[in-house]
C-alpha cells in the first residue's frame, strides 16, 4: 500500500514538473514570436514613414509594363496587402550592406571606386527633375591595365538567380537591370568603356562580374519610354497594360493589379 502511494505521488510530481516545463517552453516560444512581431512592426512602420518618390525612377524603367511605371510616377497607393512585408524589407537592407562590403573589397584591392560627391550619391536628373537615377559608383582607376572610367553597378542574388546571371548574362537574366545600365551609362556620359556589373551570391558569397558594353539602342528606347510616361500623365491618359488579362504572370505580382484592372482603359 505504501509503495503504491509513493509511486502515485512520484508520478504526480513528475507529471507536474513535465507540465511546468512544457508551459515554460511554450511561454518562451510565445515570447520569442512576440519579439519577432515587434521587430517586423518596427521595420514596416519605418518604411511607411519614408518620403515617397516624386519622380520617375530610372532604375525601374526597364520594366515591361508602362502602366505600372506610370502608377509609380503618379504616386498611386499600392493595393491593400501589397505593401512590402518586413522580410522583404530586410532583404533590401541586406542588399545595401552587401553593396558596402563590395565597395570595401574593390578599394582594398586598389581600385579607385568613387560612390559619392560631397556626401551625396552620384546620379543624374533630366526632364526638369521628373526622371532621376542614382548610380552605385564609378571606377576611375585600379591595379589592372584597363580603360577607365567605368560605371559600377552592384547587385546581390539568391543562388538560383545568381546562376541565371552566370548562365544567361544580365540582358537575358534581368532585362530591367540591362536597361538601367544602358540609361545610366548614357546620362552619366560613361559610354566609352563597359559597365562593371557585379553580383554577389548571398548563399555562397561567390562573385560574378560581367563587363557590359554600352547599348545605345536600349538606352534610347528606355529614355523614350520615360518621355511617353511623362506625356501621358500630363495629358491625363493611362498607358496600355502589358497584358490582355490579369492572369498574366507580370500582373499577378504587380502591386497595382486590383487598381489597374478595376479601371476602364484610358481613364486616369
Amino acid at each position: 500500500m505504501m509503495n503504491t502511494l509513493a509511486q502515485t505521488l512520484q508520478k504526480f510530481t513528475l507529471d507536474m514538473e513535465a507540465a511546468e516545463s512544457a508551459s515554460k517552453n511554450q511561454t518562451s516560444h510565445s515570447d520569442a514570436q512576440n519579439i519577432i512581431k515587434e521587430l517586423d512592426r518596427g521595420i514596416v512602420d519605418k518604411e511607411r514613414k519614408q518620403p515617397r518618390r516624386r519622380y520617375l525612377g530610372a532604375s525601374s524603367l526597364g520594366d515591361p509594363c508602362p502602366r505600372k511605371l506610370q502608377y509609380r510616377y503618379m504616386n498611386q497607393e499600392v493595393d491593400e496587402g501589397k505593401e512590402f512585408p518586413a522580410q522583404t524589407l530586410r532583404i533590401f537592407g541586406l542588399g545595401h550592406v552587401i553593396e558596402d562590403m563590395m565597395i570595401m573589397y574593390f578599394r582594398d584591392a586598389g581600385f579607385d571606386l568613387r560612390t559619392e560627391k560631397k556626401g551625396e550619391q552620384f546620379g543624374f536628373e533630366t526632364a526638369g527633375g521628373e526622371v532621376r537615377g542614382h548610380i552605385d559608383g564609378v571606377i576611375c582607376g585600379g591595379p589592372l591595365h584597363m580603360r577607365y572610367p567605368m560605371l559600377w553597378e552592384c547587385k546581390s542574388a539568391s543562388e538560383k538567380k545568381f546562376n541565371e546571371f552566370v548562365r544567361k548574362g544580365v540582358a537575358e537574366a534581368n532585362p530591367v537591370y540591362a536597361a538601367q545600365v544602358a540609361l545610366y551609362q548614357a546620362y552619366m556620359e560613361l559610354t566609352e568603356n563597359p559597365c562593371v556589373f557585379t553580383v554577389l551570391n548571398k548563399n555562397t558569397s561567390e562573385i560574378y562580374i560581367e563587363m557590359i558594353p554600352f547599348n545605345g539602342e536600349l538606352a534610347q528606347a528606355t529614355s523614350d519610354k520615360a518621355v511617353q510616361i511623362l506625356k501621358a500623365t500630363q495629358a491625363g491618359d493611362m498607358l496600355p497594360r502589358v497584358a490582355q488579362n490579369n492572369d498574366y504572370f507580370v500582373c499577378k505580382y504587380c502591386e497595382f493589379r486590383n487598381t489597374c484592372w478595376s479601371k476602364k482603359e484610358g481613364a486616369v
